[in-house]
């Protein structure tokens, strides 16, 4: 093969409103991440840092550095975080949300849960450590954006396990941080005193808990309610005086279920994010 990239990227054209990802073989025989993007291809290994590496030979620069704060004796860094370490966690943080973008486009749940673990501690670690406030604020204002894939990651997988209830509680706990940190960071309102318009990762948090609902399987209870809701409308009621009956015979009828309350993300202080 040349070295013109359009013998690989040819036959896959990039579409700016569809994200495109797909699984390959590399040459040493191993899978490997593709994600396609306007000037050509990003390749990425599927574990570990996304191009392959070994930082300071950890398996990524967050690693390296929550194993130096494991060493400390109050397990906090000797040294603010310099510019030059800044922004070599910045270039493995734009590796991950790649890695991100693939994996979630190609339905890799756990995958996007890892990667989105392991971005928002780095994002904890860069915003505590770095030297100055204008080089923190560059990690935390991507907050919103990898808890938000976090979250789908999380709810996804609760409902592949059939656990609606826990699926509807991340996607809640992502609603109330992410609500928490714009109204922490950001003012309501425009200088002309106009509506902020809602972030765009809020809206797609709100989405994904009204999606879970949707998609959550009805239960007996609903589904007659549903059936009584419809006789009614038919004027059918003496099916709907059976379908009344029913639902009183039914324990608990009228009481609805408790969700958990929400908890804290917390830092991954053992390691290199994940679970």
């Amino acid at each position: 093969m040349g070295q013109d990239i359009q013998e690989i990227a040819g036959g896959w054209e990039y579409d700016p409103n569809e994200t495109r990802a797909r699984w390959i073989e590399g040459a040493d025989g191993r899978r490997k991440l593709q994600l396609r993007l306007d000037l050509g291809v990003f390749q990425m290994e599927p574990d570990g840092r996304p191009d392959g590496t070994r930082p300071h030979q950890y398996p990524s620069l967050l690693e390296y550095y929550l194993a130096e704060e494991r060493k400390r004796t109050h397990g906090v860094l000797a040294e603010p975080l310099d510019s030059d370490a800044c922004s070599q966690l910045q270039q493995e943080a734009m590796q991950f949300y790649y890695r991100i973008m693939a994996c979630h486009a190609l339905g890799e749940w756990v995958r996007v849960r890892d990667d989105s673990d392991h971005a928002l501690d780095l994002i904890d670690l860069a915003s505590e450590y770095a030297a100055d406030d204008e080089t923190a604020w560059h990690f935390s204002q991507m907050f919103p954006y990898m808890r938000m894939m976090n979250a789908r990651a999380l709810a996804e997988i609760a409902m592949g396990e059939g656990n609606y209830a826990e699926a509807a509680k991340q996607a809640q706990e992502a609603v109330d941080e992410i609500e928490g940190f714009y109204k922490e960071n950001y003012d309501d309102v425009n200088e002309d005193g106009s509506e902020v318009s809602t972030p765009g990762e809020l809206i797609s948090v709100r989405e994904l808990l009204a999606e879970v609902e949707k998609r959550r399987p009805m239960t007996e209870t609903e589904t007659l309610q549903r059936e009584l809701a419809r006789a009614i409308e038919l004027e059918n009621y003496e099916r709907a005086a059976q379908l009344r009956d029913k639902l009183r015979g039914m324990k608990g009828f009228g009481h609805g279920g408790v969700r958990g309350g929400a908890k804290k993300r917390p830092r991954a202080g053992g390691g290199g994010g994940g679970e």
